[in-house]
């Protein structure tokens, strides 16, 4: 009988949860830099194998909100904790405990669902001892239904976990096809693609003001197969816009061509890729705005 569910990968921001998921899933699916907040959105993740189907959902990083996009990605994270078979509560294990773990373990105490405390980055950890300590103390504020150390990004022990989190999970049916890697959608996972080469290629302030929005696809004619994506890239001020833009349009070139390559990857055929930046004035605190470049909260 097949083993399948819902599990929650929960922590606080730049834990690596979006890295684990990849390496879950053998694949890219979710975007990753070492920018804090990467994650802006709940994004599902599905693994199949011969005896089950686990679907994963990675949640945007916890942190203290600073304007209303933060708010929403707060929500967002910990709305997905009471619907789900199980709950993965990623903490760092080069760092130590700060409050917004007292705010996930309190959630954590309101729930019946099981959950597991994942120590990532081990292969980081040069003081034992510190980890032990860190670990206790998370264990004595909340009873975990296990405790798994994993390097997300180097792969160790993450088959082990896989086969530990399918022991969580109930007998049931497979929740998509077999083929499915997630139920988001094309254009949804093209942006992200773009708006992981802004993060990569600039600095300070521009990489959380950004957001990416495809604004047309279209295959052009048969002989040739070429996909066309038109793009904008917003940002909040016009300084930002030209950082973007970059001297000559170079900047603007650079990120086209890196989301490119992802993109063709993702896609699998050929694609020509159109990018323009355009001035959104606080867009991150209008709900206006937030709706429509994806940031809108589920209303089950």
């Amino acid at each position: 009988m097949l083993k399948s569910g819902f599990v929650s990968i929960i922590g606080n921001a730049n834990v690596g949860k979006s890295t684990l998921l990849n390496t879950l899933l053998g694949e890219k699916l979710t975007i990753t830099s070492s920018k804090p907040q990467t994650t802006r959105n709940t994004i599902r993740g599905i693994y199949n194998d011969e005896d089950s189907q686990i679907v994963f959902i990675d949640t945007p990083g916890l942190h203290k909100p600073k304007h209303a996009l933060g708010e929403y990605m707060t929500k967002a994270a910990l709305r997905t904790l009471s619907a789900v078979d199980l709950i993965m509560y990623v903490v760092d294990a080069t760092l130590d405990r700060d409050e917004l773990d007292d705010m996930v373990l309190k959630n954590l105490r309101n729930l019946d669902t099981p959950s597991i405390l994942i120590i990532n980055k081990i292969d980081r950890v040069k003081d034992i001892n510190r980890l032990e300590t860190y670990v206790e103390t998370l264990k004595k504020r909340h009873n975990f239904d296990g405790v798994f150390a994993v390097s997300a990004l180097k792969g160790t022990y993450t088959d082990i976990l896989k086969d530990d989190i399918k022991a969580f999970l109930p007998e049931g049916p497979a929740y998509y096809p077999e083929h499915m890697r997630t139920d988001q959608p094309e254009k949804f996972l093209i942006a992200e693609r773009i708006r992981e080469k802004v993060l990569l290629t600039t600095r300070e302030e521009v990489p959380h003001s950004v957001a990416v929005i495809i604004d047309n696809i279209e295959m052009d004619d048969e002989h040739t197969h070429l996909l066309n994506i038109h793009g904008t890239i917003v940002v909040e001020r016009d300084s930002q816009k030209g950082i973007i833009i970059g001297k000559g349009g170079r900047m603007l070139k650079k990120i086209g061509t890196l989301a490119r390559k992802d993109i063709l990857h993702l896609l699998d055929t050929k694609i020509y890729l159109d990018l323009h930046v355009k001035v959104v004035k606080d867009w991150r605190n209008k709900a206006l705005e937030l709706r429509n470049f994806g940031y809108e909260e589920d209303p089950s």
